[in-house]
């Protein structure tokens, strides 16, 4: 019976990664949203918050064996305005 109580422990520990790494992803995406309303408003793109948490799902992607993220930059979001 410990044995099925380790697997059931172990498959909630990946639920829960893979719960926080999903919110994660959606607050990179928000992000990302607001640097491109920042370019088609022509101000200043800020990348900065969004390579925190690509950092932060970097790490879980490297733990946990998920698919990781490319750091964005200011060029990436001006490619996506054009």
């Amino acid at each position: 019976m410990s044995v099925h109580k380790a697997i059931t422990a172990h498959s909630a520990k990946q639920a829960e990664y893979i719960t926080l790494y999903r919110k994660l992803d959606a607050m990179r995406e928000a992000w990302i949203e607001k640097a491109v309303e920042q370019c088609k408003n022509g101000e200043e793109i800020n990348v900065e918050e969004i390579n925190k948490v690509t950092e932060q799902i970097n790490q879980l992607a490297q733990r946990y064996h998920l698919p990781p993220r490319k750091t964005v930059t200011v060029d990436m979001v001006r490619d996506i305005c054009k």
